[in-house]
Order: structure tokens, then C-alpha cells, then sequence
């Protein structure tokens, strides 16, 4: 028996389905069409007899996301961008936090009496700086989840 043959056999037991005729949405980036190939970056193309190896290196690639239409595609790929980049306002509240307590072992360095006073400000100085980190997360959220 041909390897390509239990190849084709594993693939159908899987439930895998062929690849479609030029439509208005584009094949699986998973699966190969030479018609389609040439015209974007997701699906892989090596000619018309490259179905059984594709399939088999399906089973071991896994992507998390999976779009449909080339207009899905970026707007999934602006999305994470746009929460990467969100994200960065959490590096900012961490350098902030790390400055009010490191002046507050400066104060209290210098002057341990007004250790209490120091500490509620330097408590407050910290939910600001936390403030500002969550809301930089909460629009990375927003930007993956809300729209």
C-alpha cells in the first residue's frame, strides 16, 4: 500500500475536507491550492501534489488564530498589534512603582520619624502608578475582545 494512499485514508478518518474552488473565501492557510497561492501569504505554495505532505505537517502545526477572509486576517493582525502596543503602558506603571517605593526607603533613610507620613504617601503614589498599568491593560482587552 502506497504511503500517499494511508496518508489520504488518515485524512479523511480525521475529517479533513479538500480544498475549495476559487471562492470569495480563501482555503485554510492548512491546506494548498496552487490557483490561489500566489496571491497572499496564507496559504503555502508548492505545486499541485503537495496536498498529502501539507496535510501531514498539519498535524503537528497548531495556530491560534485562524481567519477566513484576507479582511479578517488584518483585522486579527491589527488587533494584536494594537493590544502589543497597549500593553507597553504596563512597563511604565512598573517603572512608577518601583520610583515611590525607592523614594520612600530614601525618606525614610534620611528621616525615620516621618516614616508613617511617607508611607500613606508613597501608598497613594502607588495606586496611581497601578491605576495607569490597568488602565493600559484594560484597553489592550478592549482592543482583543470588544471589537
Amino acid at each position: 500500500m502506497n504511503a500517499s494512499s494511508k496518508l489520504v485514508g488518515a485524512v479523511a478518518r480525521m475529517g479533513a475536507k479538500p480544498a475549495m474552488a476559487q471562492t470569495s473565501r480563501l482555503p485554510s492557510s492548512i491546506l494548498r491550492s496552487s490557483s490561489i497561492a500566489g496571491r497572499h501569504g496564507l496559504v503555502l505554495s508548492q505545486g499541485r501534489n503537495a496536498f498529502a505532505p501539507a496535510m501531514m505537517r498539519s498535524a503537528t502545526q497548531s495556530r491560534s488564530v485562524v481567519a477566513e477572509t484576507a479582511t479578517a486576517a488584518i483585522l486579527a493582525a491589527g488587533k494584536m498589534q494594537g493590544a502589543g502596543l497597549a500593553t507597553i503602558g504596563l512597563s511604565g506603571a512598573g517603572v512608577g512603582i518601583g520610583t515611590v517605593f525607592a523614594a520612600l526607603i530614601n525618606g525614610t533613610a534620611r528621616n525615620p520619624a516621618l516614616r508613617s507620613q511617607l508611607f500613606s504617601y508613597a501608598i497613594l503614589g502607588f495606586a496611581f502608578a497601578e491605576a495607569t498599568g490597568l488602565f493600559a491593560l484594560m484597553v489592550a482587552f478592549l482592543l482583543l475582545f470588544a471589537y
